[in-house]
């Protein structure tokens, strides 16, 4: 049998494990508001580290580089934001065009947060060189996710064309979401509503197939 591993050092091990932990979720909460509200790169890493009251080394450790810290910010602000959009649109039930009407409701009560810099995966693109594929291949699964729920329920709204309407609608969100990052003014998730509302026009919806109708017995 192999030897007991004494108490203190295991008791030492869980809070440097602990100590890590707590780091690395400041780390991310430092460089987040950062990132966000000045740009990716102009945001050094002893900026970031302050923020976080961390050592350097600490970053490194944990994170690689700043690249890597990058990534890992947009990864969990993507899952948040994700989660935070799919509920803000499910919340009160109804049928799937009303949960689909309540995109640019909800876009609105975010574009009026204090903290509102804009989409994290929009400004990473656009602050990096544009042949880079490292933040676009982010930026796309985070946009595939959005996407997939939002042509989920235009086909069960019974749009003729569930994917086209996914992208008209995404194209108006992410319109939006730049419109209201310059202006600072959340009013234009309403005028983005209205296009949107153009878009559930009957002529975009299926019509119900026709059966035809059971043929008559004549009476001989």
């Amino acid at each position: 049998m192999g030897k007991s591993v004494p108490k203190k050092k295991l008791a030492a091990a869980a809070h440097a494990a602990g100590d890590e932990e707590s780091a690395r979720g400041r780390l991310l909460n430092a460089a987040t508001r950062l990132f966000c509200r000045y740009g990716i790169n102009a945001t050094g890493i002893d900026a970031i580290i302050n923020e976080a009251g961390t050592a350097k080394t600490t970053l490194y450790k944990l994170f690689g580089s700043k690249t890597n810290l990058v990534h890992a910010v947009l990864e969990s602000e993507g899952k948040q934001w994700r989660e935070w959009f799919i509920d803000a649109i499910e919340a009160g039930g109804g049928d799937a065009q009303a949960k689909l009407m309540r995109i640019f409701p909800a876009l609105k009560q975010w574009f009026a947060e204090d903290r509102f810099y804009g989409c994290p995966f929009i400004n990473a693109v656009g602050e990096h060189d544009k042949d880079a594929k490292q933040f676009r291949a982010i930026a796309m699964r985070h946009k595939k996710v959005v996407l997939s729920h939002i042509e989920k329920l235009a086909d069960e709204m019974g749009a003729a064309e569930p994917i086209v309407l996914a992208h008209q609608l995404a194209l108006l969100m992410d319109g939006a979401i730049v419109a209201a990052m310059v202006s600072r003014d959340p009013g234009v998730a309403d005028t983005a509503g209205l296009a949107a509302g153009n878009l559930f026009g009957p002529s975009k919806v299926k019509k119900p197939k026709r059966t035809s109708a059971p043929a008559q017995l004549v009476a001989v």
